[in-house]
């Protein structure tokens, strides 16, 4: 595609145009790179952990997570494609089903919950601020994660992780760049290193895999693995949309594929099996399950060791802060208005917005990560992927008027800019798990639906996909 076309203006800006075929660098190793460094990050390790927490033993957790990551990577595949072959970002794909302005909705979806990650680590990383103020003054007390809002201090090294963020962003992607090379050597060894230590103070691998599942039937186990297992599939439900900012950027279609198959499962699985490992061995060490790694690495006696972990932790999340989390959501606010909102005021937003939603208490217990912020936003982000799939794929059979993407008056244009067709399907693909997402945060009482509709919840991404990709497909088809 030419970039001398005719484009809208309100569609178009540096970020958002089309990479052109010989800009195209990124080989199967690049995309493998890529994985490791987003898998390899503190949540990966808090989602084994809080498997865990809940009641899984060793190789349930691993295995949950494997088949989790082994779903996701199946539309991640899909949708990649579109960005390999026309060198598209994600705003810009969605706009082939939502429509040119339609296109909006499910970008600010997948940035709202970009903005909730964006908070999550960036609390994180103040909290390991906190921990390394706290090992050299024992006396200040253990966060609070009962209350609205922690303590002032905890508070205050939050807000000071946070304005070092936007600092980043205010000078740019590029100074992030040594941070990343800082984390891709420091946190595989911090991992092993990790894993060794607890097997060391666990007195060996035997009595860490001994530890039994909490799970007394069959029926108990399957009522938590389905939820679990739609949580590890939620959390790279962002990625499986916005997959094209990436694979623009490929070599070719093989290059994408391969690095993603090499890269997401063996790198989540073995960062979960470090997690899976070390909060195993906390029952022995410390006589309960801990599944937060702050806490854990908070708790080593050697004030040297807390610090040198928290200082690793607290760049590590930096890093993976700004790769992970802002540049995605900037691209996404940048489409509202492609002329008005940069790279830089996306950032700013998002650090904004992931203040406001309270990143503290997403993560205060195991239960809230999983079911509250992991399965709630994949039951909007499963829809969203249902139709993007059905469009490209069954509709589209592949091929997109490229330059219409950019046009108000092509083929994306529908009416005014919308396709009402794919607003219905998202619409009745996310309604069938509001009933059980008011019941989980105790809007609504048990018996306000029946039971069947309250627990189809607990496979919201697969729900959500499969509904509003087969109703999007029935009114596409009628309507030609």
């Amino acid at each position: 595609m030419d970039n001398s076309t005719q484009f809208n203006a309100s569609l178009t800006n540096e970020d958002l145009a089309p990479i052109q075929q010989d800009q195209r660098k990124w080989g199967t190793w690049n995309y493998a790179a890529l994985w490791i460094s987003m898998s390899l990050c503190i949540p990966t390790y808090m989602l084994a952990s809080s498997l865990i927490e809940g009641g899984m033993n060793w190789w349930q957790s691993i295995l949950t997570i494997f088949i989790g990551n082994s779903i996701v990577l199946i539309p991640m595949i899909l949708n990649g494609h579109a960005g390999a072959k026309y060198g598209i970002p994600f705003p810009v794909f969605v706009r082939a089903s939502f429509g040119t302005r339609g296109a909006n909705i499910p970008a600010m979806l997948r940035a709202i919950v970009a903005c909730g990650w964006f908070g999550i680590q960036t609390w994180i990383g103040g909290a390991s601020l906190y921990n390394l103020i706290r090992a050299w003054n024992p006396s200040l007390a253990e966060i609070d994660h009962t209350s609205l809002f922690p303590q002032a201090l905890p508070m205050i090294c939050f807000l000071a992780f946070w304005a070092l963020n936007m600092f980043v962003v205010y000078k740019g992607v590029d100074s992030i760049k040594k941070l990343l090379v800082f984390k891709a050597f420091f946190l595989p060894a911090a991992a092993l290193a990790l894993l060794i230590w607890a097997i060391w103070a666990a007195k060996g691998l035997g009595p860490i895999l001994e530890q039994p599942s909490k799970f007394k039937t069959s029926t108990e186990f399957f009522a938590y693995f389905f939820p679990a297992l739609t949580g590890m599939v939620g959390f790279w439900a962002t990625l499986s949309l916005n997959i094209p900012d990436f694979t623009r950027y490929a070599t070719s279609q093989k290059a994408q594929v391969r690095g993603q198959l090499i890269g997401l499962p063996p790198a989540m699985t073995f960062f979960a099996f470090v997690g899976v490992i070390v909060t195993s061995s906390t029952a022995i060490i410390y006589g309960h399950t801990e599944w937060d790694i702050v806490k854990v690495a908070g708790s080593f006696d050697s004030k040297i060791m807390v610090t040198i972990a928290m200082i690793g932790i607290i760049i590590s999340t930096l890093a993976t802060n700004i790769a992970a989390n802002i540049v995605s959501p900037a691209n996404d606010f940048s489409n509202l208005s492609p002329q008005k909102i940069n790279f830089r005021t996306g950032g700013y937003i998002t650090g904004i917005i992931g203040i406001l939603i309270f990143p503290w208490k997403l993560i205060a217990d195991p239960n809230g990560y999983i079911f509250t912020w992991l399965i709630a936003y994949s039951s909007l982000l499963g829809p969203v992927g249902g139709i993007m799939i059905v469009d490209y794929y069954v509709i589209r059979k592949k091929n997109l008027v490229a330059e219409d993407l950019y046009r108000h008056d092509g083929v994306y244009g529908y009416k005014n800019g919308f396709n009402t067709m794919a607003i219905v399907a998202l619409l009745l693909g996310i309604l069938p798990n509001v009933p059980g997402f008011l019941l989980q945060i105790k809007v609504l009482n048990a018996d306000a639906f029946p039971e069947w509709i309250n627990h189809l919840y607990h496979y919201a991404w697969f729900v959500g996909f499969g509904v509003s990709g087969f109703v999007y497909l029935l009114l596409m088809k009628n309507k030609k």
